[in-house]
């Protein structure tokens, strides 16, 4: 059996269990972090972070969470409106003047942060370097038009969501996504957190290993529909996450470095009634809806609240109520459950097959629930 490190209550023994599985069959490295009413439940982690398997997952690793970032790009945005500093109904171009071009004048903040705003990736041709500019990267978006109409369906912000919302914390803020989220969310909550990752911890980092390519290329489908529109521009590649180029960049949507501790214990805010730091209005927020239907860019059913996702039959093992999360590409995922002050978090190297959950995450998450009973 595997060798899993960290500590667990006692009742939640079968997490630690699930993990020792997982590192014996095809997990390569991982960390699980629970919090259960403010306290610390599970943080385990385990394997390797190297595929050599020579360099042990140890208690500090931290590695690219791909789009567990934008739970943290939400939380963001959250911080503002509760500062009286962002109105989520109000018109993006209200902030950022620019992106009212090209019938977007009546976007509003909500749309973009619940995929719902008609942007969801650049025009083409665009590549993964371009995101890196965040100047020119914002500018494009603000110049082009919709996609569909506004407000009438989710199409997920794949890869631009970042630069949408970081670009509106900007104006307000005069700081920088990762900036703000230094200063603003990992510092005061305590979190091993960051936006991109400082050179400095290169050296802890988990070097993300590429799930198997899909059966099906999805842009050999339509060339003119929103999926690959969105998928192709840029192309997503696990191999640029591993660059320094990725590290050093500001991208809000995909490329924050941390473990499950650290993006548990910036999560839980939620989970636990915002503390000092949201008003329970203000949370009330993320369970707007703001869509229920299948989703132009994933091609499944979702349902969207303002920032966080309220629920899909595609993640069945994640219950309903008060209950909100997303994932990052190849499996990671950060469940809130207010029902329950609970949240669970969970990050690893070696990406499943999948944009969103893997029998990994639903492996740990049905054993946490378990566990409650």
């Amino acid at each position: 059996m595997a060798e899993v490190h960290g500590r667990c209550d006692d009742r939640f023994t079968g997490v630690r269990e699930a993990l020792e599985r997982a590192l014996d069959a095809d997990e390569l490295g991982a960390s699980v972090a629970v919090d259960l009413d403010g306290e610390t439940v599970v943080d385990l982690w385990g394997g390797y972070r190297d595929l050599d398997r020579t360099t042990p997952w140890t208690e500090d690793t931290i590695v690219n969470g791909w789009s567990t970032t934008k739970t943290v790009l939400a939380l963001a945005a959250l911080l503002l409106v509760d500062r009286g500093d962002l109105d989520v109904h109000a018109p993006v171009a209200d902030y950022w003047p620019e992106f009212a071009a090209k019938g977007k004048k009546d976007v509003e903040v909500r749309h973009l942060l619940s995929h719902t705003s008609g942007v969801s990736g650049w025009e083409r041709p665009f590549s993964i370097r371009d995101m890196y500019d965040w100047e020119s990267a914002t500018e494009r978006l603000a110049a082009q038009a919709p996609w569909w109409e506004p407000g009438t369906a989710s199409g997920y912000h794949a890869n631009n969501q970042g630069h949408l919302v970081g670009e509106l914390i900007r104006r307000i803020t005069g700081r920088t996504f990762k900036q703000f989220v230094a200063d603003q969310i990992a510092r005061p909550l305590g979190a091993d957190l960051q936006i991109g990752a400082r050179e400095s911890d290169w050296e802890r980092i988990a070097p993300v290993v590429p799930p198997p390519r899909p059966e099906e290329d999805p842009r050999e489908q339509d060339p003119g529909s929103v999926m690959v529109r969105t998928y192709t521009a840029p192309v997503a590649s696990a191999k640029a996450a591993n660059s320094p180029e990725w590290r050093r960049a500001d991208l809000g949507a995909l490329n924050g470095h941390t473990n499950a501790r650290g993006l548990v214990r910036a999560m839980r805010v939620l989970s636990l009634g915002g503390g000092d730091l949201l008003s329970p209005t203000t949370i009330d927020l993320v369970f707007d809806q703001q869509s229920d239907g299948v989703d132009l860019v994933l091609e499944a059913p979702f349902r969207f609240g303002i920032g966080y996702c309220l629920g899909s039959p595609l993640i069945p093992y994640v219950p309903e109520g008060r209950t909100i999360f997303w994932g990052g590409w190849g499996g990671s995922m950060i469940v809130m459950d207010l029902d329950r002050r609970l949240t669970i978090g969970y990050l690893m190297n070696r990406m499943a097959p999948g944009i969103l959950g893997s029998d990994r995450s639903e492996a740990y998450i049905r054993a946490v629930y378990a566990a409650l009973g």
